[in-house]
């Protein structure tokens, strides 16, 4: 269900029940790209089930998604039929258009090619921890995260949500780690992208390799920083931890709970709902790890 996972503080209030959430999101409810329209987004049922919830409430965590549609209409189409229109100007006309002529040519272009185009869909998922405030959103960058954002913004008056910080800095940590500070509840992966302070410095990607080894260790202990750095918690989570607080790569590897999930014969909805509880519930501990050790949140 999640991947990648951006994270931020809620600082103003949340809906206090599973109905408030969903009428107010229902504002902004995803509808169909228009014939003129490039793109649309929205919020739609987490559930394909419950479709008149566009929430889904489980064990103190709320489950959103958002839909975005867009009308693929590929340049190298549009600069094809343009060529024609252009030879069709210059027949008619006897003479070559001039800049402003082909800029309304291929405006004009665009308006007749639009309805025409096929869409397609991305859908965003994004999770909200009451006990502790945090948002969480499926986005391996931060333009789709705040594309998350700006919608939850236009469905709820006031919404304050700012990048999750914590009082000590990751990179701190994650050196800590790599030099051989491992919690009791961390691994160590086989992932690591360190670079050299100075601005331009040189970069290295380390994939599948034992990153206790001396020679890899040395390039830190030589004055490289850790960037990110593959983990794993709790035996059952492993993920990629970014200096930023975000992760990436995330999967569950083992744990009763995990192997349970993998041999369910339960219905979608149920195996969803497991699947969110257990994620929630392990990110909840993992950022309460990073909290206790980086001194809280900024």
């Amino acid at each position: 269900m999640f991947r990648n996972i951006r994270f931020y503080r809620v600082k103003s209030s949340w809906p206090k029940t599973e109905a408030d959430l969903s009428e107010q999101l229902t504002q902004l409810a995803f509808k169909p790209c228009g014939p003129y329209s490039e793109m649309s987004s929205g919020w739609e049922a987490p559930a394909s089930e419950q479709p008149e919830l566009l929430c889904r409430r489980l064990n103190g965590a709320d489950l959103l998604r958002l839909r975005s549609q867009t009308r693929v209409l590929p340049a190298a189409a549009i600069n094809e039929a343009l060529t024609e229109r252009l030879e069709d100007y210059e027949a008619r006309m006897g003479e070559r258009p001039s800049a402003k002529q082909k800029r309304r040519l291929k405006a004009e272009l665009r308006e007749e090619l639009l309805p025409k185009a096929l869409v397609k869909s991305d859908r965003i998922n994004g999770f909200y921890l009451h006990a502790s405030g945090i948002l969480g959103i499926e986005a391996a960058s931060e333009p789709k995260a705040e594309r998350f954002l700006d919608c939850l913004r236009a469905g709820f008056s006031g919404l304050e949500a700012v990048p999750l910080l914590f009082n000590k800095p990751v990179s701190d940590w994650l050196n800590a780690i790599f030099l051989g500070g491992v919690p009791d509840n961390f691994k160590l992966g086989s992932e690591c992208k360190m670079q050299e302070p100075t601005l331009g410095g040189a970069v290295v990607n380390w994939k599948d390799i034992e990153l206790a080894d001396s020679s890899v260790r040395k390039h830190v202990i030589d004055g490289m920083r850790v960037e990110r750095l593959g983990l794993e918690f709790d035996d059952i989570m492993s993920a990629v931890l970014d200096q930023n607080g975000g992760i990436s790569k995330l999967k569950f590897v083992g744990g009763d709970a995990a192997a349970e999930l993998e041999t369910s014969d339960e219905s979608m909805l149920a195996r969803q709902d497991a699947e969110f509880v257990l994620l929630t519930g392990t990110i909840t501990r993992f950022l309460d790890e990073l909290k206790k050790t980086l001194n809280g949140y900024s």
